[in-house]
């Protein structure tokens, strides 16, 4: 049997080119399980993410529906990072990480290489290969007043 973290990048390299195909300029940028039955789709789009377009990737994931139910959800402020050009997109913000030998980093993306992003916690810069990230966000470094 294959581990949560496996499904899910099957999951989404299968989900990323049907609605990336049916829906140009919508990019998946991650699948997350979120019980054995159901999965969350992030997505995004140079235009927004609005209900429309959460219906239009639903209808075009229609044969996941008799095995799962899905969520559609715009990235929102702590946007999913799996990809270099997400992490390149976030150089010089905070963001957490899981990987399989840490249960939680956070730190500062310094860089985003080939095959590894470079954050900086602590004390120094850590590397650590795109292959092992399990979950990366950014952190919403908002304030409330």
């Amino acid at each position: 049997m294959t581990n949560v973290h496996d499904r899910e990048k099957t999951l989404e390299r299968e989900i990323a080119q049907e609605v990336e195909q049916s829906l140009p300029g919508t990019e998946v940028l991650a699948v997350e399980l979120s019980g054995l039955e159901r999965f969350t789709v992030f997505v995004d789009h140079p235009r927004g993410v609005d209900h429309a377009l959460c219906e239009r990737v639903t209808d075009v994931l229609r044969g996941y529906l008799d095995r799962y139910t899905v969520d559609v959800s715009s990235p929102g402020f702590e946007r999913p990072l799996r990809k270099r050009a997400h992490f390149a997109n976030a150089v010089g913000r905070r963001v957490s990480l899981r990987t399989p030998q840490r249960k939680r980093l956070r730190g500062e993306v310094v860089s985003a290489g080939e095959r590894a992003v470079t954050l900086r916690a602590g004390e120094g810069n850590i590397e650590i290969p795109y292959d092992d990230i399990i979950r990366g966000n950014l952190i919403d470094e908002r304030t409330t007043s």
